[in-house]
């Protein structure tokens, strides 16, 4: 993993993860994604030091379906709609996208079907083998035969995974190196957690009971919910009323009224959070005998509230959490001198300018 960064290397941590998380989507894990992404002789360039990540048209897609969502969120219901009927705009780029992305999925699941026949004895053989388990075998599992499964279903369900994966994940880790970037105390007590959990110097680390040390990790969860409250992924959300009601504040609202309302400013209210509310401040999510305090949905509302939350919300942890252990516990990532970091304005809160750090092995 560390061959092509054992000299001073320069790259672009955001699009890595972003990668990684693309890979892992398809039908990988995540270090194994992580060190594809990294450590690929391809995406490396000897005479600039640097690594050179290829264009991927099934994830460049979605950026452009994203500022089409964005579009629908800033001009009137019945331009865009017209716009969507004539095919001109931002809707026609959206309608060209989705027909990508819905070509890519169809050979993956194809793919993966032709794939599943092939080891259908193998696989009966080995009820109880999970060592190669995944999502699509568990839905065979569920379903019990694969001819059952629809493939809408599965299409729509792929979707759904690379959505929250692919954006949420990946634009929250972007955000969180950068905290630790600019935070060194809280860096230095990550890593001195990291080493009192995970001590084993093997290759496979992520072998050796990693669910059960990731609990154990109070402080790195405190930080990775330190950065989800100041840089949410979904930065602003709306919802539609069914019928009329009246808010907590006293406001009046009528049915088919829509509300937005922002979490990224939520995430930074005095009334809220208290004085330092502006702070990168882990020990927030700590409570007075170690371990790490719950917080109502309501208050902490990334991951969304009440019957709208976020199904993935435990598993998007785990992933957070085992990258930065396979990153943190073996190189060290600075800032390039220079580089701006602000958000972009999308319905997904992006580095506009991604995140570009040095950086070198760690020396234990």
């Amino acid at each position: 993993m560390g061959l092509f960064l054992s000299t001073f290397s320069k790259i672009s941590l955001y699009k890595i993860i972003r990668l990684a998380t693309l890979i892992d989507l398809i039908g990988s894990n995540w270090v194994s994604a992580i060190r594809v992404a990294i450590a690929t002789p391809k995406f490396y360039c000897e005479k600039e030091g640097a690594l050179l990540l290829p264009e991927v048209a099934f994830e460049k897609v979605f950026n452009k379906i994203e500022d089409a969502i964005f579009y629908r969120h800033i001009v009137p219901r019945w331009l865009w709609k017209l716009q969507k009927w004539l095919q001109i705009g931002p809707e026609k780029s959206h309608s060209e996208s989705q027909q990508i992305i819905d070509k890519f999925l169809h050979e993956c699941i194809s793919s993966r079907l032709l794939d599943e026949e092939k080891e259908k004895s193998m696989f009966n053989n080995n009820k109880n083998d999970e060592s190669n388990f995944d999502m699509f075998k568990a839905l065979v599992k569920e379903n019990g035969e694969m001819k059952q499964i629809d493939y809408k279903f599965l299409r729509d369900t792929a979707i759904n995974l690379v959505v929250a994966g692919r954006d949420a994940i990946s634009a929250t880790l972007s955000w969180f190196f950068w905290l630790i970037s600019t935070h060194p105390l809280v860096e230095a007590k990550i890593l001195e957690e990291i080493q009192q959990n995970f001590t084993t110097k093997q290759e496979n680390w992520a072998t050796l009971g990693i669910k059960d040390n990731l609990s154990k990790l109070v402080y790195l969860h405190g930080a990775i919910c330190e950065a989800l409250r100041l840089f949410p992924p979904v930065p602003f959300e709306h919802k539609c009323a069914v019928e009329s009601d009246i808010l907590p504040s006293g406001v009046c609202v009528s049915p088919n009224t829509m509300v937005y309302f922002s979490l990224y400013s939520m995430g930074r209210m005095e009334q809220i959070w208290g004085k330092d509310c502006l702070e990168f401040k882990p020990e927030r999510w700590i409570s007075e005998n170690g371990s790490n305090i719950y917080v109502p949905s309501y208050k902490f509302i990334a991951f969304n509230a009440g019957p709208r939350s976020c199904l993935r919300r435990n598993i998007s942890f785990i992933q957070m959490k085992i990258v930065t252990v396979a990153l943190l516990s073996k190189f060290q990532m600075n800032l390039v001198e220079g580089h701006r970091v602000c958000p972009s304005v999308s319905i997904i809160l992006h580095m506009k300018h991604g995140l570009k750090v040095n950086v070198t092995k760690r020396v234990n």
